[in-house]
């Protein structure tokens, strides 16, 4: 090589080195969203390690969220000192911050190949992907991509519960250009819907050109996407931040009865209470029927009050109701309404309903009525109903459907429900091009959210804790605003001990196909009956196919079908969900609802998550879709 050769090689190997050290970071943009995606060019994996410095002290900023809501629970997250997360926050180690607050989390930046990160380690929750663990747990601090990337061979399918990951987080060192105007920190921040590069910088002091050249945007019209970061350039460590964040995506309410922080023991005060208060209230009402018509035959022996000895009262309660007995009924009118039930006369709702015409018929022995200007439902019964209508009255919740009153004729009892305009949900999922019902990915994830609360208040909220044991979809109803209600507690029971804990029964009822293994071969009961019918149901509800399609033969299980569709990614989803419906979800999140599913139909029901997770789960779930769409 002659001399001029060699002069004109190392004059492009500084130029390129110049290049380097002058060079900012690409904002990354929509590529985060799509994990399966290739191209990692950008910032997808992390930003460029082209500092003056190989390590720097670096700031994050994280919202506080439930789970992680101290300075403790986001130090161990973020991998950072909790002293200096009190110190630059202004708040004592000990100190809890209010939901969505920005917290500053001071971070040590360092270059790990090509890229700045700071790694921490997550344990992964039930149903987690690389997507939902990136954009909800992390907040955008991290990618699903680089996330991957830290775990060479393991793909999102392969995540398990309990499994210990690599998170790195994105932070960088300032290059020398930013430190030749003083620069001597950035910052990654964490876009939230409605946020703009001049309110953002303005909330650090910082410099909005110097923040568009941080990230390499042309303007302050640039636009900036939830789901990713931002570096904001500072000349001095980041203060307190005092002005409010912009709020998330709306997320479902928490279920009743599940106040955060130190209120939990008032609450819990309350729900024993007012299930003590309930169960006191119906003792009087079975009393005040013992002493009305019993004593009036002078037996010398008192029958035993229980449930399952309701049924003897239908007699003298018809006869007491035909009659007409206003004293009767003006004595239990005023116990009913106490535990927010009212007896009807069989006249009043035959008004409703006008006699129960054809034109009023719902479906199978449901009729629609109109009480006092409201629509309701009224369910003719023949038999024990004492259980459903001891269970309906001591809870409460939006996602369980409300029993307001009751009726007793010529031995059948009429329940009183409130109304569900939009139906049973099966009306929904099944022959859809039928009937010209149609049910978005949003719809599907907000009626499955609402499943799972009203469960998780029948699981958790309850004392001793419930099972619904029926739970399919022709059981959910949609109100007029397309929310989910659970109906239907005819076969509901106690577990009779806490949540996750099994009792034995020989008597076998159910719908096929949304039954547990366990229940079937061996009679055990317990919440997770209702985990396995929920992965049915969510199964049913997006892929608009009845349980029984699924199954190829008799010994083929629901665990191993999903099984083999998590395994081929979204290849396999084609085998699941038909084209035309597919081309319209988001096919990251669909793997993850189906490894959702998958875990709750484990053969092994201690494996299954328990409704809290899964409620957490489809929440996150439903604040990706709705970032997807902004």
């Amino acid at each position: 090589m002659d001399s001029l050769s060699l002069i004109s090689l190392l004059t492009l190997c500084l130029f390129c080195c110049s290049f380097l050290i002058q060079a900012q970071q690409p904002y990354v943009g929509r590529k985060t969203t799509d994990c399966e995606n290739p191209d990692t060019s950008d910032s997808v994996l992390g930003y460029n390690c082209n500092g003056v410095s190989m390590s720097c002290q670096s700031y994050l900023v994280f919202r506080s969220q439930p789970l992680f809501n101290n300075v403790t629970s986001i130090s161990n997250l973020l991998s950072s000192d909790p002293s200096q997360v009190a110190t630059i926050n202004e708040v004592s180690e000990t100190a809890t911050f209010r939901t969505n607050q920005m917290v500053i989390v001071p971070v040590n930046c360092s270059c790990s190949g090509d890229h700045y990160q700071k790694n921490t380690s997550y344990t992964v929750g039930g149903g987690e992907g690389y997507f939902l663990i990136a954009n909800n747990t992390f907040q955008a601090l991290s990618t699903c991509q680089a996330i991957q990337n830290q775990q060479p061979g393991i793909s999102t399918r392969n995540l398990t519960a309990g499994m210990r990951i690599t998170v790195p987080l994105r932070c960088a060192c300032p290059t020398k250009n930013q430190t030749d105007v003083g620069i001597n920190y950035l910052l990654s921040y964490p876009i939230a819907e409605g946020d703009t590069i001049q309110g953002i910088s303005e909330l650090f002091g910082a410099d909005p050109e110097r923040t568009l050249e941080a990230n390499q945007l042309p303007d302050l019209r640039s636009t900036i996407f939830f789901f990713t970061s931002l570096l904001v350039p500072l000349r001095d460590p980041p203060s307190r931040v005092t002005a409010p964040s912009p709020p998330p995506p709306r997320a479902s309410p928490p279920p009743p009865n599940s106040p955060p922080g130190g209120s939990s023991n008032r609450t819990w005060i309350y729900i024993l209470v007012g299930v003590l208060g309930g169960v006191g209230l119906i003792s009087v009402v079975c009393m005040v029927i013992f002493c009305m018509f019993f004593r009036k035959t002078k037996k010398k022996t008192d029958p035993i009050i229980s449930s399952e000895s309701l049924e003897a009262y239908e007699k003298p309660l018809e006869k007491s109701l035909d009659d007409g007995s206003q004293d009767f009924i003006d004595s239990m009118s005023s116990i009913a309404q106490s535990i927010n039930l009212k007896i009807y006369k069989f006249e009043e709702l035959q008004v409703a309903t006008d006699d129960f015409s054809t034109s009023n018929h719902i479906k199978g022995s449901v009729y629609r009525g109109v009480i006092n200007g409201d629509f309701a439902a009224i369910k003719k019964v023949h038999g024990d109903v004492s259980k459903e209508i001891q269970i309906l009255n001591k809870v409460y919740h939006s996602n369980l459907i409300r029993l307001s009153g009751v009726c007793i004729n010529q031995g059948n009892w009429y329940l009183v429900y409130e109304y569900a305009a939009n139906g049973a949900l099966s009306d929904w999922i099944f022959n859809r091009d039928d009937n010209g019902k149609y049910f978005s990915w949003k719809d599907q994830i907000q009626v499955a959210l609402d499943v799972a609360t009203g469960l998780n208040y029948l699981h958790s909220f309850t004392n001793p804790p419930h099972v619904h044991k029926d739970l399919k979809t022709s059981n959910v109803l949609l109100d007029g605003d397309f929310r989910a209600k659970i109906t239907n507690f005819a076969l509901a029971r106690s577990t009779g001990g806490g949540e996750g804990e099994f009792a034995l029964t020989k008597h076998i009822v159910g719908t096929k196909g949304y039954m547990a293994p366990e229940y079937l071969e061996n009679g055990l009961v317990s919440t997770k009956l209702d985990v396995y019918a929920f992965g049915v149901l969510l199964l049913e509800v997006i892929t608009g196919k009845e349980v029984t399609a699924f199954y190829s033969d008799e010994h083929m299980n629901l665990s191993d079908i999903l099984s083999n569709v998590v395994d081929n990614g979204r290849e396999g989803l084609k085998d699941l969900i038909e084209p035309s419906m597919l081309e319209n979800y988001p096919s990251e999140l669909v793997l993850v609802v189906v490894q959702l599913i998958n875990s709750c139909l484990k053969q092994n029901p201690t494996v299954r998550p328990a409704m809290d997770e899964i409620v957490k789960s489809l929440s996150r779930i439903q604040t990706a879709s709705s970032a997807l769409d902004s």
